[in-house]
């Protein structure tokens, strides 16, 4: 005898047989619209895999009745690219930075490329949009350590800061005045003290005066008399509230004792010529340059 079919007693539905908890499933139809909508995604699945290329056959694969290929558009849309700029390379690669600078047509397409080339090599140190980071210079802030003319932004991005691997790479360093016994833990103190009073945020005024002989004696000839810094040499201006490792107390009196050396590799060789003359525009055109 064959089986009953059940029903739900409210709705007079046919159920399923499965039960859970007292709770029994309906064995509703689905929705028309909804079959549909399967049979016509399965139609259309199989009308893209005769179209475009798709299953893998035994000497290779299926390449469709249209024979499309992303990766030979790719390709192609490439070469069309670099055919379009390469006349705009040629002449940048032709002219110096600074007339380079000069053209506004060429200065418009070295600030986009520039730009590109930024946020590929550079961004990831110096933050989007030269914002910098700690640690990591603003490029933003029209505050050079190096100077900020397109020649010295040009020299610093050819041959980096304190990287071994170039001869002409830009080099300066700061003693390190406690771990060297070069000055004592109370003189590094009152050296702390007139380092902040030059922008003036000064805790300790006698401290201070006391800092002010030290400085001219040990650190002057870098930074200059009044703090300004030395562009040549790298010496960065302690006046201006901006600090490339933190401008609390605790923070100087531990670049004083033991200073850090920051790194930047050169790129010269690394990019061509024509594209370290466009990111040396982009970032002069960051902070204002000089």
């Amino acid at each position: 005898m064959a089986n009953e079919v059940e029903r739900d007693e409210v709705t007079g539905v046919e159920t399923t047989g499965h039960e859970w908890d007292g709770i029994k499933e309906l064995n509703n139809p689905l929705p028309r619209w909804w079959v549909l909508v399967f049979y016509a995604t399965i139609a259309f699945s199989v009308l893209w895999w005769i179209l475009y290329p798709s299953w893998p056959t035994l000497t290779g694969y299926w390449k469709g009745v249209l024979g499309s290929n992303q990766r030979l558009d790719l390709d192609r849309r490439l070469e069309e690219a670099r055919t379009a700029q390469a006349r705009w390379l040629e002449k940048i690669a032709e002219l110096d930075t600074a007339a380079v600078a000069a053209d506004p047509e060429l200065l418009a397409f070295a600030m986009r490329g520039g730009e590109v080339v930024f946020k590929e090599n550079c961004a990831a140190c110096h933050g989007l949009g030269g914002a910098g980071q700690f640690n990591f210079p603003s490029l933003a802030d029209d505050d050079w350590l190096w100077g900020g003319t397109l020649e010295e932004i040009e020299y610093t991005i050819r041959h980096g800061i304190r990287f071994a691997e170039d001869p002409e790479t830009r080099d300066s360093q700061m003693p390190a005045f406690g771990a060297d016994e070069i000055l004592d833990r109370q003189q590094i103190e009152d050296v702390v003290q007139y380092v902040l009073s030059l922008s003036g945020r000064v805790e300790d005024a006698a401290a201070a005066a006391r800092g002010e002989e030290i400085f001219a004696e040990q650190c002057a000839a870098c930074h200059g008399v009044d703090g300004r810094g030395v562009a040549e040499i790298g010496a960065p201006d302690l006046a201006d509230g901006i600090w490339l490792y933190g401008g609390e107390p605790k923070d100087i009196r531990a670049q004083i004792a033991q200073p850090r050396h920051g790194v930047m590799p050169g790129w010269e060789g690394r990019l061509g010529d024509e594209f370290v003359k466009m990111v040396t525009i982009y970032v002069h055109n960051l902070g204002g340059g000089e």
